[in-house]
């Protein structure tokens, strides 16, 4: 192989002869260039593709992931919402049934209903107040919803409002209760209502003329006639004092309520306490009779305040709510 260079300004001509060596070493240099070039290229291009695909396949996988887990999350929130339902269906009917119950108590109590009203929400109230602040592990965290944690907050406040209304019922109650106790307290304490379960008034308190002599007298209680062994009552809770003979009044009953009020029961056929004994109001204590200074059946009754004999008749009339 010959190759001739051809000189324009001298006229000369130079001739380079190649070997079979030389012929295949300048082919490769001609050929293996672009080839290699090429080559180098494609492998890149190659590459490029591989890590895109590599890359977009990772994305489909993650995209999986959190389909998978936003189905399992909204299937345990399904779960949840049934369980959830049938606690709250329950709590409702029981603060239903509290809510009759504490209507009921009212009525029976003779309390005031504003006061109590189981059929309204409580009223509360206060200034405007702030919104809570973010919770710092939640800034920055995953946008991505959490089905079953909203739906399981939402649920939590609805049950802890629940729970709020049911401790302001118990309290509610729980005043009731102690309203009724104080009121039962005060009704057994305070001296009320006749001594006695069937019968009549048969003598007033005050001046009247004596059954024995026929002159005027001052009467110190008031006379109830009825039939001999009937029930005598206690008018008020309180402990025994005298349960004895005693002058003219034949059987005598004494009875200390406190607060300075003293109650006696006379003419009794049978006692059936004695002293020392802890009396409740309307608790049966004797038997009418006619012991002592009588003319017939009946209970002679007095009331004493701070050791002064008053009128028995404005107790007798008394209502205690």
């Amino acid at each position: 192989m010959r190759i001739i260079f051809l000189s324009s300004r001298q006229g000369k001509s130079l001739t380079l002869t190649f070997n079979t060596w030389a012929k295949v070493a300048l082919s490769l240099c001609v050929l293996g260039v672009p080839l290699g070039a090429g080559l180098i290229i494609g492998a890149n291009s190659d590459v490029g593709d591989a890590s895109l695909r590599a890359a977009l396949a990772a994305v489909q996988v993650e995209l999986d992931l959190q389909h998978e887990e936003l189905q399992l999350g909204v299937a345990s929130a399904d779960k949840k919402i049934a369980a959830y339902s049938q606690k709250l269906a329950e709590i409702q009917a029981r603060m239903v049934r509290m809510d009759a119950l504490g209507e009921r108590i009212t009525d029976i109590a003779g309390l005031d209903k504003g006061e109590f009203d189981f059929s309204h929400t409580p009223a509360i109230g206060g200034p405007v107040e702030m919104d809570a602040p973010a919770d710092s592990e939640s800034i920055g965290a995953s946008s991505a919803p959490d089905v079953s944690k909203a739906i399981s907050s939402d649920l939590q406040d609805l049950f802890a409002e629940l729970e709020a209304r049911m401790d302001n019922r118990e309290q509610q109650l729980d005043l009731l209760r102690v309203m009724i106790v104080d009121r039962d307290l005060r009704r057994e304490n305070t001296i009320s209502g006749r001594p006695i379960a069937k019968g009549w008034m048969s003598s007033r308190y005050g001046k009247r003329t004596d059954p024995f002599n026929g002159r005027k007298v001052w009467h110190l209680g008031v006379d109830f006639a009825g039939k001999e062994g009937s029930d005598v009552l206690a008018v008020a809770s309180g402990i025994v004092t005298r349960s004895e003979p005693y002058k003219g009044y034949g059987r005598l009953i004494e009875i200390d309520h406190g607060e300075g009020y003293v109650t006696r029961y006379g003419h009794n056929k049978t006692n059936l306490v004695k002293v020392g004994d802890l009396v409740k109001k309307g608790q049966v204590i004797s038997k009418m009779g006619s012991t002592g200074r009588s003319t017939g059946p009946h209970v002679h009754f007095e009331v004493y305040k701070n050791g002064r004999n008053v009128d028995p008749a404005s107790y007798i009339r008394r209502t205690v709510r």
